[in-house]
């Protein structure tokens, strides 16, 4: 599943993505429908740091950094899994942004931070590439850090608190078939990839075109994602003993963020 770490990432332009792990045997514990389980799920603690201040936007976080107008209108960016960004002031607690990838929209976001200034809330629409509805999350954030003088309410430093997502980013369904394993979700990503340490095309994700498979035991094993040959992301994931859980490690190598996320056997 690309999922909640793609959330994150859609909602504050992290990396993307969640989980897609995989195993070679006829009856992998792999295998089946699984859902996250949010009240499992340890975030990242590392701070997130951006600002909208004097008609620009600063995320200091991203990698590489955006620093673009804040106008409202879109604005090139590389290195990122969209290719243009807007953003634009709503008032002096809220903003709104749009990130576009080949002229379609990939997220939605508006951001309003609390009359106390300590929490800020980002409801996000994403559209995936494959898949006709929108999602839709929502990140709660606590302020750690203070905003620059003058600058709109939503800036300064945050730690991830809380993330609600569509049902839809919850789950995804593994089938193996001999030495591959076909991933598949609702939101539209899939691919169908071998246990051979090598690169395998990636459908229907924004964040990731490729990923590689590696097992450490029958019950273990390793996915890096790419992005144009750039590892962006490597999962270690573990199911338990007695086959009804999934551990996801989840290490952002242009992050440096390390999440734990906990899914559930349907």
């Amino acid at each position: 599943m690309s999922k909640i770490e793609r959330l994150i990432a859609y909602a504050l332009f992290l990396i993307p993505m969640l989980w897609t792990p995989a195993l070679s045997l006829a009856q992998s514990p792999f295998d089946g429908t699984w859902r996250i389980n949010m009240d499992q799920t340890k975030i990242s603690p590392k701070p997130l740091v951006f600002s909208v201040n004097n008609g620009k936007y600063d995320c200091f976080y991203c990698n590489p950094q955006i620093h673009v107008k804040a106008d409202g209108l879109d604005q090139s960016v590389t290195g990122q899994s969209f290719d243009t960004i807007s953003v634009r002031e709503v008032d002096p607690r809220s903003i709104v942004s749009t990130t576009k990838k080949g002229g379609r929209t990939v997220t939605e976001r508006t951001y309003t931070v609390s009359d106390d200034g300590n929490t800020l809330t980002v409801k996000i629409i994403g559209h995936t590439e494959n898949s006709g509805q929108p999602v839709s999350e929502e990140v709660t954030l606590t302020r750690v850090g203070k905003a620059p003088a003058g600058a709109n309410g939503t800036s300064g430093s945050w730690r991830i608190n809380k993330v609600k997502g569509s049902e839809s980013d919850l789950i995804t369904t593994y089938k193996s078939s001999g030495d591959e394993m076909n991933m598949s979700a609702p939101t539209g990503e899939s691919y169908t990839a071998k246990l051979d340490g090598k690169d395998h095309p990636v459908r229907g994700e924004h964040g990731y075109n490729s990923v590689s498979l590696r097992r450490f035991n029958d019950r273990t094993i390793e996915e890096t994602h790419k992005q144009d040959g750039k590892v962006v992301e490597v999962l270690k994931m573990t199911v338990s003993p007695n086959g009804k859980r999934l551990t996801i490690v989840v290490s952002g190598k242009s992050t440096g963020r390390m999440s734990t996320f906990v899914a559930e056997k349907q």
